[in-house]
């Protein structure tokens, strides 16, 4: 059993940055700047961390888990910040017919697309008032909200989301089902255990459409999704 002392701040790392290869400069810009901080020494990163057990230890906290199967002890902790994403308030919604996914509890239909525990790819494929219709009559949930708990909305995603729904509540499905985004690569791509064949490397999106989805590629991936 590996014991670590807090003499450096911990962090459990969640997720990744794709730095250069990142289609957002800004966010490619804010992993390179981890990136450093992590290669000083001021942070250490505890990748795949699998909390088990918190104790008290006087006026500091213990955490008790496993990286790879092997135990690891974390002492004298002064504090654990959390960072779980929103939870959506779905009270206004309780007098209406609305399918929601019961572990993010966003919008049913996108639930297999951006489930953070299947894939972290940042990109979703495009989907509009198909996707996004409810029980409810000309009832819709778009935005944020739509994504429930999962933390990979972009606003590009919302303006077409909304765009398709417009166009079909005025009668213009052909439009309506017309969807088209295009959104940038994160350059980070995950189906859980690491395989340097998964169809979410980075590609561009209209290859993506055709060729990593196809039946073969996600039944290697073992996902439903793949990519998205």
């Amino acid at each position: 059993m590996e014991r670590e002392k807090n003499k450096l701040i911990k962090v459990i790392l969640l997720t990744d940055f794709g730095r250069e290869l990142d289609g957002f400069q800004a966010r490619g810009e804010l992993g390179t700047r981890i990136q450093k901080v992590v290669e000083s020494g001021t942070v250490k990163v505890m990748a795949a961390f699998h909390i088990e057990e918190f104790k008290k230890q006087g006026g500091k906290i213990q955490v008790s888990g496993a990286i790879r199967n092997e135990k690891v002890v974390i002492d004298h902790i002064d504090e654990i910040v959390g960072n779980t994403g929103s939870r959506p308030d779905l009270s206004i919604v309780r007098e209406v017919r609305v399918l929601t996914d019961p572990s993010l509890e966003c919008v049913y239909e996108l639930a297999p697309l951006i489930d953070p525990n299947i894939h972290s790819c940042g990109t979703v494929r495009p989907h509009g008032e198909k996707e996004l219709r409810q029980p409810e009559k000309d009832f819709y949930i778009v935005g944020a909200k739509s994504y429930g708990r999962a933390p990979t909305f972009l606003m590009a995603t919302g303006y077409e989301q909304v765009r398709s729904i417009v166009t079909a509540l005025v009668g213009d499905m052909e439009s309506a089902q017309k969807v088209e985004l295009e959104l940038p690569e994160t350059g980070v791509c995950s189906l859980g255990a690491s395989s340097t064949d998964s169809c979410c490397e980075p590609v561009q999106l209209k290859e993506a459409s055709s060729d990593c989805c196809s039946p073969a590629k996600t039944e290697k991936a073992g996902s439903s999704s793949c990519c998205g």
